[in-house]
């Protein structure tokens, strides 16, 4: 199944700037069911405009406890760290980007104990994530990922709040503060514990804006965060 899934990997790559560029992950929401389409192509295309390459990965959904959403993007990381982004890649670079069930499995790539070696990114960006599923959870993403009749221990494990770990990369996460769908306190529980592990973490809670936004073409106010990334990544040597 994995190994599918980094087959089926669409990978873009900037103008050519005659170095090596980073590469970043793409993980699109879709409440581990499907794939948004505005979260995936779209995203890539702009990250390219920054000069950087971009994968973008259609993990599996309905995984019902499975754990092989995780394995796909364990597996594209690897891969991505092989060479699997072509020419003009620098694989000694890659982040991990995500948005809302993508954000919660951006943050087990990255914060959780279960990355090894090259699987963990050099740097992960958050949008409007899925973060805790013990505490207000968004119930598609809970049935679709652990199953309806999952234990809180389950729920617990799979909550990004209670396993980050020390070593993971620095975060640039963003949110609305009246997300209707996936509430804003997920990024705010996760910058906590990011705090507190003395992991790097940007932050931004905008005041509105309806959960799913992607880009967020079209409404100019919002659309802001993908300036404050770019200027993160530029922060850290990337543009």
């Amino acid at each position: 199944m994995t190994r599918d899934a980094v087959r089926t990997m669409h990978i873009s790559r900037p103008a050519d700037t005659g170095g090596r560029s980073p590469v970043v992950l793409v993980l699109p929401g879709g409440g581990y069911r499907t794939h948004a389409p505005h979260e995936s192509e779209p995203v890539a295309e702009w990250l390219n405009g920054l000069g950087l390459h971009a994968c973008v990965l259609r993990y599996s959904t309905e995984p019902h406890g499975s754990g092989a959403p995780l394995e796909d993007a364990r597996e594209a990381m690897r891969a991505i760290r092989e060479g699997a982004a072509g020419p003009g890649a620098d694989p000694s670079r890659v982040a991990v980007l995500g948005f809302s069930a993508g954000g919660h499995l951006a943050g087990r790539l990255a914060g959780g104990p279960e990355a090894q070696g090259g699987e963990r990114p050099d740097l992960a960006v958050l949008c409007y994530p899925v973060v805790s599923f013990a505490h207000l959870p968004h119930i598609g993403s809970l049935e679709a990922l652990l199953g309806e009749d999952s234990t809180l221990g389950a729920r617990r494990g799979a909550s990004l709040e209670y396993a980050v770990h020390p070593d993971a990369p620095p975060v640039f996460c963003w949110h609305t503060a009246d997300d209707g769908a996936v509430d804003v306190e997920h990024s705010l529980w996760y910058a906590g514990a990011l705090r507190r592990a003395g992991v790097p973490v940007e932050l931004h809670v905008l005041p509105h804006g309806e959960h799913g936004l992607g880009l967020a073409d079209g409404q100019p106010y919002v659309a802001r965060w993908r300036q404050w990334c770019g200027e993160w990544f530029a922060a850290h040597g990337w543009r």
